[in-house]
């Protein structure tokens, strides 16, 4: 037999149904399992009737527990036939002002948007501020290392060299070579219906040269270096190393970053040079399949058929990219907060730009040499 004061809701479907509550309809006396099972089917059938007759005046004590509980059995709104103690009025008057709990779904932002369009001039400019900032730094410790020569980074320099430079012969030579017989083939084929097969070692060698073997280097160095200095320094940030030789007066910038510049700038022309000895020997063997050229032929032809001007601006290019491939790597790497999201987002964003900026940096040159060695 239930407690007296456990909660009971009386209710007979009928044509003048009546649900009667009664008893404590507080907190404790719900938790009684008995007494909510009790009223839980009464409740739920007694719900779905709208024209019954509600009446709690026979409720001894009411908290907002059991207020709120016969208000979602009431569909969250007060039904049309209620009898009511005057001291319980005030639980149901302020589940009306309360109204359904909603959250508040924020306006989609387009990109066009102008509070959109703010933000990314505000990123730009930012990221723009802090890339001179990056580069006045540089120039300033190359100032204080020429200076300084005995005294300088030279393990870090060395070290970079590397990893950066000897560690990257393999990939540079596979895609170089592959290059250089995907374009021999393509080129041979179009020479040939016209006669033209002795052009094929001026399309080839122009094209690498000047062209393809830096462009090529740059973004495999991006992509694999690239992105590993930018790992590098964002697992610094993550583990407090940064922080840690700030505070040991060890600047990131003479340690860090500077060894970084030097050795992509010192690696990335010796980079060239071997990517495009690889991707000529590869043309080479595919003009000697395709064309029957020989070998000899075609190394004698070189000389004349790329000037030595073209050989030139294919290194400053190697000295460039590289020297950009470090700044935007060490500027994302530096930006990177302390938390692993943060580390895989900057480290794509940093690969991404680095190849944008190396092909803007490739159209410079093109517009500016457009002149020199034809």
């Amino acid at each position: 037999m239930l407690n007296p004061a456990s909660p009971t809701l009386s209710y007979t479907p009928n044509d003048h149904a009546t649900a009667t509550a009664a008893g404590s309809w507080q907190v404790r006396a719900l938790a009684n399992p008995g007494a909510m099972a009790a009223i839980s089917t009464a409740l739920q059938t007694a719900g779905k009737e709208k024209t019954v007759h509600w009446d709690l005046s026979q409720i001894a004590a009411l908290d907002y527990i059991g207020a709120q509980l016969l208000w979602n059995a009431w569909g969250k709104q007060r039904p049309a036939q209620l009898t009511l103690a005057p001291q319980h009025e005030d639980f149901f008057r302020r589940l009306e002002e309360v109204g359904p709990l909603a959250l508040k779904i924020p306006p989609k932002q387009h990109w066009y948007a102008l509070a959109s369009l703010l933000q990314i001039k505000h990123n730009l400019l930012d990221h723009l501020t802090g890339f001179i900032s990056l580069i006045g730094q540089l120039v300033m410790d190359l100032g204080r290392f020429t200076k300084e020569v005995q005294r300088g980074p030279w393990k870090e320099i060395s070290a970079n060299i590397f990893h950066t430079g000897y560690q990257a012969l393999g990939i540079t030579a596979l895609v170089g070579f592959l290059i250089g017989v995907v374009l021999s083939y393509l080129s041979a084929q179009q020479l040939h219906q016209f006669g033209g097969d002795i052009f094929l070692v001026n399309i080839l060698g122009m094209s690498v040269i000047r062209e393809l073997g830096p462009l090529l280097a740059a973004i495999l160095v991006a992509g694999r270096s690239g992105s590993s200095i930018t790992a590098q320094l964002g697992v610094m940030r993550v583990t407090e190393e940064l922080d840690a030789m700030l505070v040991m007066g060890l600047p990131h910038g003479y340690r860090l970053i500077m060894p970084k510049v030097i050795a992509l700038a010192i690696s990335m022309p010796l980079l060239v040079i071997w990517t495009d000895a690889m991707a000529l020997i590869g043309g080479m063997v595919a003009a000697n399949i395709e064309l029957g050229l020989s070998y000899k032929y075609f190394i004698r032809e070189l000389p004349d058929a790329v000037s030595l001007a073209n050989y030139w601006i294919g290194l400053g290019k190697g000295v460039v990219f590289g020297s950009l491939i470090a700044l935007v790597a060490c500027h994302f790497g530096l930006r990177i907060k302390a938390n692993t999201e943060s580390l895989g987002a900057g480290t794509t964003i940093s690969v991404v730009s680095a190849i944008t900026i190396v092909i803007l940096a490739d159209a410079v040159f093109a517009i500016v040499f457009s002149d020199v060695g034809f």
